[in-house]
């Protein structure tokens, strides 16, 4: 694949029938979820999941959601989406991009951006990220300057098929 950034971690994604929408390609809003399932196992991956979070009692919570929807998908197509943290400040903030390609001509059919922010799970309020974050998170952030040059994918989880797994990790909407 040819991503927009190095070191993807990427999950193949099939939208299922629950997944399109009225016009006959995958409602929107289902891309917003197959991100967050994305996002949850790049973190898992990376070594911190839901209970980590529990634990340190911090969250990276999504500030800012922006989704460019660039060409439509339909029903059992075969599709690859891939994400990456791209920046942080080591203090309170970090920037998560997403591609979604389809398989069968390396289209990009979404682009994403989170602006995440790290928060207290037991008040909400923003909080400085513990350490744990900052050894984890700054390790896997690629530079921006980076762009096009290749991808090497980590272990993902097996394929998503549709809603019926995605989002499923915790329905919170942080990473």
């Amino acid at each position: 694949m040819v991503w927009d950034y190095p070191h993807a971690f990427a999950l193949p994604v099939v939208p299922q029938g629950e997944d399109i929408d009225g016009l006959n390609h995958t409602n929107n809003a289902v891309y917003v979820r197959w991100c967050e399932t994305v996002a949850w196992a790049h973190s898992e991956a990376l070594g911190l999941s839901l209970a980590d979070y529990r634990r340190l009692d911090r969250a990276m919570a999504i500030r800012r959601g922006e989704y460019d929807y660039l060409l439509p998908s339909v029903l059992d197509e075969r599709l690859t989406l891939a994400t990456w943290l791209i920046a942080s400040d080591g203090k309170l903030t970090m920037e998560r991009r997403f591609q979604l390609v389809r398989d069968r001509d390396q289209a990009t059919i979404m682009r994403g951006r989170w602006n995440l922010v790290c928060i207290e799970l037991s008040t909400g309020r923003a909080r400085r990220m513990p350490a744990e974050f900052c050894q984890v998170y700054l390790a896997a952030t690629v530079s921006p300057a980076l762009a096009l040059a290749g991808s090497t994918q980590l272990q993902a989880p097996p394929q998503v098929h549709g809603a019926s797994q995605a989002g499923r990790a915790n329905g919170q909407g942080s990473r």
